[in-house]
């Protein structure tokens, strides 16, 4: 796996890794590449496959129901970050193309982002689709690359769904790259 920016993720400090989702292997690649240990939210129903849920909820994955706005889920993320810890997020909310990044981003990653004031770090995530497409059953051999772009702060004056384009615009960049 190749890595690039390691040195953009702050050193300490909450942060949010906000990046591009297009396998099932993109926790696991960005959790890998980052430099400090980071959480994750899981979809709900990941949580029910016994020995998967137990494992998730061992290495600080926690549970969000997708088809609303989960409070609940909202707060604990917020408390990660206030407490100093890394929170790794995909806003597109599944697994999507980079094509459709813009339009398919979810405003709460704007909302977590202005209300924990700590920096968003771009990902951008690529191969884990041909290592493990959607749909597959089993891995393939791929060439896997994960891109850490510089920080960003989101405004205190800026709508949710504008920081979300914010944040959607930079992890487009650094696909580009």
């Amino acid at each position: 796996m190749m890595v690039y920016g390691r040195e953009n993720v702050p050193a300490k400090g909450g942060f949010i890794l906000a990046g591009n989702h297009v396998s099932y292997l993109d926790p696991p690649a960005v959790g890998s590449a980052c430099p400090r240990g980071v959480h994750f939210m899981a979809r709900h129903d990941l949580f029910k496959i016994p020995v998967l849920g137990w494992w998730l909820r061992s290495v600080g994955v926690f549970e969000v129901k997708r088809e609303s706005a989960d409070v609940s889920a909202i707060k604990q993320a917020i408390r990660c970050l206030r407490s100093s810890k890394g929170l790794a997020l995909f806003p597109q909310g599944r697994r999507s193309g980079i094509e459709n990044l813009e339009q398919d981003i979810q405003a709460g990653i704007g909302f977590i982002a202005q209300k924990s004031g700590v920096p968003v770090v771009p990902v951008f995530v690529k191969g884990t689709e041909k290592a493990l497409p959607k749909g597959a059953g089993f891995f393939r051999p791929a060439k896997i690359t994960v891109r850490f772009g510089k920080s960003i702060l989101v405004g205190s004056d800026m709508s949710y769904q504008d920081a979300a384009a914010l944040i959607a615009a930079e992890i487009k960049k650094l696909s580009l790259l």
